[in-house]
């Protein structure tokens, strides 16, 4: 960033008191926590400071934050008036339609803001200012009316975007984040626009949801291919997005035979869900057919095998909703327990499976068994079909148990079960955050990191799934995750996984996607002086930059959009003497070591699927561990993209000598 770039040496710090905890919890989500050098003066010591000396520090370029009433507010314009407010609900311009309640109302006086000033958020029903922000000189002035809560997300979740509205922007960013996409919702936009955006606002891969192209369809196809020609030519990744046993609204209606059934005895359509009988060996041959179908017919980097568990979060105690119930599945468990599931459910019987403990707990513990073993199969399935197509990564998204133990019997999923394939099979293990657990805030991740450390011998395969959508529980500001809340989610949970799984990408709110990719940038240590940057990555990241760089003393090639790309580690960034002749304008694949001498790269790389490397020039010779292989090159108006394969290699590039 050429602001804190440029003045850090000017000696700029920010107040560490107790009281300012908050503060640095809601700025370390960005990576611009005081210890980085971050031109931040925080309220403890704002509130105290007399106008000279706010003025000196405006001039040199600070962000002074203020907090209420105070010398330092009054001499800026904030006036506290003798009228009162009770304030429990705000309406913030970055997002007018998001409604933001507190759970703890305040009362606070009425403030006058200076006219220069932008009202950020306002209380919705007197107008009453709550966050307002001003440039000043050659820094800049933020206001809140009362504290951001303990945690600092109890009041006011955009005060992130209020920060870089005024110019401070975070220092580091990343383009680690997978996606979860449902095209449903995107039918009408351009591709080659959203793959611009996406890329740029972090994401490294789309998950798409597969079945609506189950079936071959002409003009549904077309649009697919586009999005997926989009991303690849962005650098982003596309996996098939598999929800069985959910196969396709087509495949339900031409199925009645083959539908999945409730403890009720009805069709198990479920939420959005229409689930089919996969163990029903004619129903589970044509979705084996189809789905071989559907990865031959589009260039999908990845197939995603998501929740083959089954219904419903309440478990047997909601028997209308609870599977599965087909007879193929009642006929093994009679065979093997001696009785059949669906009496449990008897409507001349209440309840029965309350008189009926044993029998109920052999169902469930069976249900959970069946649940591993279609995991299994269908994994296997998928592993078939990548030796034809062997640069197809895989993915399994499976709930977590851990935080909430009564998982497994709901819905039957037991990932204790599932994980020990990591030790036999190449796939990423990607823990669904379950929805009991939405409301006990972004400080799980660690703990959830923690509790699977000890069950996998490769953790750099295990990924986290953040659902972003409306919760069920009385949670405050906001229903939604958004803000302060959902970048301190991102930024603890980049912290405690390799990799960071958001659903979906219609949910985010726009105003949150320009900071993903800094919340989302692993960081140990971060050091910021006048002609230097020194970082600790705990993986590969960004570091906003302009201008040639050079890193670890070394003329540097992965550079792009005012970012200089580094691998994981400790690096230095310093002003280079000129751009290389060769530049990597993007890579998707975890960069490991660069090297660039006139027309010639080396580049060191892993990648779970192939790598996608967009360059400034035209390869013409490539090497892939030291021998010479033909270069596979997607061209394109504003740059080629070289494809590399999986795994880890090092490739030298010889490009032309042409501008």
């Amino acid at each position: 960033m050429v602001l804190l770039l440029g003045m850090a040496a000017a000696g700029w710090c920010a107040a560490a008191g107790g009281d300012d905890a908050a503060w640095h919890t809601i700025l370390s989500s960005v990576n611009l926590s005081p210890d980085t050098g971050a031109p931040v003066i925080l309220p403890s010591e704002s509130g105290g400071m007399a106008p000279a000396d706010v003025t000196l520090r405006l001039m040199q370029g600070y962000y002074v934050i203020l907090e209420g009433e105070s010398k330092a507010a009054e001499s800026l314009g904030f006036h506290a008036g003798g009228k009162r407010v009770t304030v429990r609900s705000l309406v913030d311009r970055h997002d007018p339609k998001v409604q933001v309640v507190w759970e703890q109302a305040v009362d606070a006086p009425v403030f006058e803001v200076p006219p220069e000033a932008t009202v950020y958020a306002h209380e919705r029903w007197t107008g009453a200012p709550l966050v307002a922000g001003m440039r000043k000189k050659m820094g800049a002035v933020l206001w809140i009316a009362a504290n951001p809560g303990p945690s600092g997300r109890e009041r006011f979740p955009y005060l992130l975007q209020a920060l870089r509205d005024l110019g401070l922007e975070p220092p580091l960013t990343s383009k680690r984040l997978w996606v979860f996409l449902d095209t449903s919702y995107r039918m009408r936009v351009d591709p080659d626009y959203m793959a611009k955006l996406w890329r740029r606002n972090g994401i490294a891969a789309l998950h798409i949801a597969a079945w609506h192209y189950f079936e071959a369809d002409e003009q549904r196809d077309a649009y697919l291919r586009r999005i997926i020609g989009a991303c690849h030519r962005n650098a982003i990744l596309v996996y098939a997005w598999l929800e069985l046993p959910h196969v396709s609204e087509r495949f339900w209606e031409a199925h009645p035979e083959w539908r999945e059934k409730t403890a009720l005895g009805t069709d198990a359509h479920l939420d959005w869900r229409k689930l089919m009988n996969l163990r029903n060996p004619d129903c589970a041959g044509a979705v084996r057919q189809g789905v071989e179908d559907l990865l031959r017919r589009f260039d999908w980097d990845g197939v995603n095998l998501a929740e083959l568990y089954f219904e419903s979060l309440e478990g047997h105690a909601n028997p209308s909703r609870f599977t599965p119930m087909n007879p193929d599945v009642r006929k093994e468990f009679r065979e093997r327990a001696g009785f059949d599931p669906a009496d449990l459910f008897r409507p001349d019987s209440e309840r029965y499976w309350q008189k009926n403990a044993a029998g109920l707990r052999q169902f469930l513990d069976y249900r959970v068994e069946l649940a591993e073993r279609i995991e299994r199969e269908w994994m296997a399935e998928i592993g078939r079909m990548r030796k034809e197509l062997p640069h197809l990564d895989l993915v399994l998204t499976h709930v977590d148990n851990l935080l909430d133990p009564g998982t497994r019997d709901r819905i039957g999923a037991d990932a204790g079960r599932v994980l020990p394939l990591l030790d036999k099979q190449d796939f990423t293990f990607l823990v669904e955050d379950p929805a009991t657990a939405w409301n006990m805030g972004p400080e799980r991740y660690p703990k959830l990191a923690a509790g699977y450390a000890p069950l996998v011998r490769k953790p750099g395969r295990l990924a986290i799934d953040i659902n972003v959508v409306d919760r069920y529980q009385d949670v405050y500001p906001t229903k939604q995750q958004t803000g302060v809340e959902l970048l301190r989610e991102l930024h603890l949970a980049s912290q405690a996984f390799p990799r960071v799984t958001l659903y979906f990408e219609n949910s985010l709110r726009k105003t949150d996607w320009p900071l993903a990719g800094p919340a989302t940038t692993a960081v140990r240590a971060l050091r910021l002086e006048e002609r230097k940057t020194t970082v600790d990555l705990a993986a590969g990241g960004g570091v906003k930059w302009q201008g040639p760089a050079k890193v670890d003393g070394a003329p540097w090639p992965v550079v792009s959009q005012g970012t200089v790309w580094l691998p994981a580690g400790e690096h230095v960034v310093e002003p280079g003497d000129g751009d290389p002749a060769v530049q990597v304008l993007d890579l998707n694949a975890e960069l490991k070591s660069a090297r660039v001498e006139g027309t010639t790269l080396e580049l060191a790389y892993e990648s779970t699927t192939r790598a996608l490397a967009i360059l400034n020039r035209t390869p013409k010779k490539l090497e892939v561990d030291g021998r010479e292989v033909e270069p596979k090159v997607w061209v394109f108006d504003e740059g080629w993209v070289l494809v590399l394969p999986p795994g880890q290699h090092v490739v030298t590039l010889i490009t032309d000598s042409g501008v």
